[in-house]
């Protein structure tokens, strides 16, 4: 799940093929669906991304009472209006009267806090929770940002890898190699600083032990040196979240795919190519395009069918894209790293999103 931030940004305004009412608000390669006339082309505005809870005062002024997603109708998600998928919501609340909306886009300044919104967290099911303990050893994962909001990560032509973003649950191992220790944790756990105490009924655990992960991470170490190894995957299947590849969390068809690996080398942390490190020791996520970066080819690659099952059983969630070489994103403020998720995927009815 990437940042919720509520920023001030600039628009460009597009015609809506399908309305005569409506046009499109677009915010870096998101789109909003606004009422036609509101906003022109090179105005300021607020935007109001995907996963962010609003509290009820603001529901009524912006006249969205009954139409926002979750039990308490409170949070943005993505629709499709006549047609047009819509991210986001483009506004000017009017606690934001008297504001200086361009300095406010210029600094980044974030306006969340000032408008009450949050950032929605999703349900841990009890297969996904357990016991926890203390784990400030653990090698972190990171929130991936969405492409369409940071449009600038990757240069045109830049040498990227482009990987299947899988829709299950992350799970975090750490190994450490002075004294053999072995945490696993998920990704809303492992940002508290917890791990999951091992127990043969959680998810992450039946996963690590099914594939043998402990045993793997500490080959990696050994063979680069390293003082830590994180190894980052996805587990799926049915029970885990509504699309299921095929696998299932019952038996022995839990799924496991691993996505990114880190280290700690002479008291540094890198980030590593999975492909490069584990390919035949691990199931890896699928590798769907390697070349120059072109905006088209992420997009069109986000939507169509998952090749995991190798069968095209449902809609593929999306991708996540990174660039040949590791290396900063001085847009990001950190690793560059970003994803693009299917708006098919986005729009479907009945999907559960446990992290």
């Amino acid at each position: 799940m990437s940042t919720l931030r509520v920023t001030a940004e600039r628009l460009t305004i597009h015609e809506h093929p399908n309305a005569d009412a409506l046009e499109l608000a677009q915010v870096g390669l998101y789109r909003a669906v606004v009422a036609k006339g509101a906003y022109r082309t090179g105005e300021l505005a607020l935007y109001i991304p995907e996963q962010a809870v609003l509290p009820a005062g603001l529901i009524e002024e912006l006249g969205l009472t009954g139409k926002l997603a979750g039990g308490n109708a409170d949070r943005v998600k993505a629709v499709r209006l006549r047609g047009e998928l819509s991210q986001g919501i483009v506004c000017r609340p009017r606690a934001l009267d008297g504001a200086d909306l361009s300095a406010a886009a210029e600094a980044g300044e974030d306006f969340a806090g000032l408008l009450g919104i949050t950032k929605w967290a999703p349900p841990i099911p009890t297969s996904m929770s357990g016991d926890v303990e203390a784990a400030p050893d653990l090698l972190p994962w990171v929130d991936i940002e969405n492409l369409k909001r940071f449009p600038g990560v990757f240069e045109p032509g830049e040498p990227v890898v482009i990987t299947e973003k899988l829709h299950g649950s992350c799970c975090l191992l750490t190994f450490h190699a002075a004294t053999g220790e072995v945490q696993v944790s998920s990704k809303g756990i492992g940002a508290q600083g917890l791990a999951l105490k091992e127990d043969e009924r959680n998810l992450y655990w039946r996963a690590v032990r099914g594939h043998g992960v402990a045993e793997v991470a500490a080959r990696l170490a050994e063979r680069l040196g390293a003082s830590r190894i994180g190894v980052f995957g996805e587990v799926f299947g049915e029970g885990v979240q509504d699309l299921a590849y095929g696998a299932s969390a019952r038996a022995d068809r839990l799924g496991y795919a691993v996505f990114d690996v880190s280290a700690e080398i002479d008291g540094q942390v890198v980030w590593l190519d999975a492909a490069d490190l584990l390919d035949g020791e691990l199931p890896l996520v699928p590798r769907l395009w390697s070349g120059p970066y072109d905006e088209r080819t992420v997009l069109e690659l986000a939507e169509g069918r998952e090749t995991v099952s190798g069968r095209g059983l449902h809609i593929r969630e999306g991708v996540v894209v990174r660039p040949a070489v590791e290396r900063y994103s001085f847009v990001l403020g950190g690793r560059a790293i970003a994803k693009a998720v299917g708006g098919a995927y986005l729009t479907r009815k009945g999907g559960t999103e446990y992290e």
